[in-house]
């Protein structure tokens, strides 16, 4: 498996598009998150919400998390990168490692199910809408 000879357009796309789900996602349901994580509005998003670390570190991770995406769904899924594939796979890793620490961390935070359903919700269309984006795109670098 070659970690490097990735379609890096995808990547990129997929970040942008879930980054701009997440827009969508948590000003949809911005009242339901605040009052979910027992704070209040000014205590989130440091600094009164004027630092742009958190959205630099969701940028990021979610960079991560594309790659990853598209480097393990050429081996798991045959060699056949496809939209569909490319979501199951995302799917299957947010079951087995993304949702389960979650659910791991925020019980030992003593933080609301209603945190969790709304973070790994937010993760699960993060981790489809990727695995689709890369899926458009296959999964082999530029000359792939």
């Amino acid at each position: 498996m070659v970690h490097f000879d990735v379609n890096w357009l995808a990547i990129i796309l997929a970040t942008i598009a879930s980054m701009a789900l997440g827009m969508i996602w948590y000003m949809t349901l911005a009242k339901q998150w605040i009052a979910a994580t027992g704070k209040k509005e000014d205590e989130l998003m440091g600094s009164g919400g004027k630092s742009p670390s958190p959205f630099v570190f969701a940028a990021v991770c979610q960079f991560i998390m594309a790659y990853f995406i598209s480097v393990l769904t050429p081996p798991l899924m045959g060699g056949v990168v496809n939209p569909y594939n490319g979501a199951v796979v995302g799917i299957t890793l947010w079951a087995g490692f993304i949702m389960t620490a979650m659910v791991l961390n925020h019980r030992y935070q003593n933080m609301s199910w209603k945190l969790t359903l709304i973070d790994g919700g937010y993760l699960l269309g993060v981790v489809i809408l990727q695995g689709i984006v890369i899926g458009l795109f296959g999964g082999t670098g530029m000359t792939g």
